[in-house]
């Protein structure tokens, strides 16, 4: 049963099987335009696809295609045992290149924000052809790059296995991040899939354990010096976790923008929406 609501009529949600993995994913304009390039969303922890929810109200008014999935172990897309899916960088990269390769999308644009999101990153140095324009917001993409204590707790022997379980971790690290104040609806809705089973918080419990952050953000740190294609960073400067040292850095280079967010956060696209999505929606209309 789908227990999340779409935020309009617009919103289509639909389950895709692919392998073993059952994918959610929430999409407008599914029919194909054929003078744009379809665009996918991927959430960080520990929310899940609704986070893109006016995104995607947004990039529906333009007629974009757009898909906002649920990472493997998150919402309500499958939550496998631990013995049957690593929750590895690497296994995920390879499940979103599957789910991909199911939706019969020859070439995307991505846009991408928070922990775990950083596969898609991964996904689009080692697919570079696959790749129209990349937009980054609040993503780690450094070495210097620490997990904060409210998730680096989630891994941990004992108090990991009972964080996770607690569906409040939801609330207190998606306002913790942001900043500010999120409607109790919506918390409801973030909420939810560790209200219904405890495999969500399994899941979370093996994807902290398994991030590698140090060899997987040196190779994304590496990789991104030389990526070739467009890139748009809309960072928020206030951000408790990250630094925007090397995005400020690797926008120095030709084909990437940094559209700096003072005021904004963590999870910028959770309250500034509105302020970002003419941006990022001309970025994704130009022609390359």
């Amino acid at each position: 049963m789908i227990i999340n609501p779409p935020l309009t009529m617009a919103i289509l949600e639909s389950f895709l099987e692919v392998g073993s993995l059952k994918w959610f994913y929430r999409q407008v304009n599914p029919a194909q335009q054929p003078d744009t390039t379809p665009v996918i969303l991927l959430h960080g922890l520990p929310a899940h696809g609704y986070i893109w929810r006016e995104l995607l109200t947004s990039l529906e008014e333009y007629n974009i295609n757009a898909i906002a999935p649920d990472w493997i172990g998150s919402g309500l897309s499958a939550k496998p045992d631990a013995r049957d899916f690593a929750y590895t960088p690497s296994a995920f990269c390879q499940a979103l290149a599957d789910f991909i390769q199911a939706l019969q999308l020859p070439k995307i644009s991505l846009i991408v924000q928070g922990f775990l999101a950083s596969v898609g990153l991964q996904y689009a140095l080692e697919n570079p052809d696959k790749i129209e324009r990349l937009i980054v917001l609040n993503t780690p993409l450094s070495r210097d790059v620490k997990l904060p204590w409210i998730m680096k707790q989630w891994g941990l022997p004992f108090l990991g296995d009972m964080a996770t379980q607690d569906p409040l971790l939801v609330d207190r690290t998606l306002e913790t991040g942001s900043g500010f104040v999120i409607s109790d609806a919506d918390l409801a809705i973030f909420r939810q899939p560790y209200l219904k089973t405890s495999a969500v918080g399994r899941a979370l419990l093996a994807t902290i354990r398994n991030l590698n952050l140090s060899k997987t953000m040196a190779e994304i740190e590496t990789g991104l010096e030389n990526f070739e294609k467009p890139i748009l960073f809309v960072w928020g400067m206030a951000d408790p976790w990250l630094s925007s040292v090397t995005v400020e850095k690797l926008a120095t280079k030709s084909g990437v923008e940094l559209i700096p967010l003072a005021e904004a956060k963590h999870y910028p696209q959770e309250h500034w929406s509105k302020e970002i999505s003419p941006q990022i929606i001309n970025f994704l209309g130009r022609k390359t």
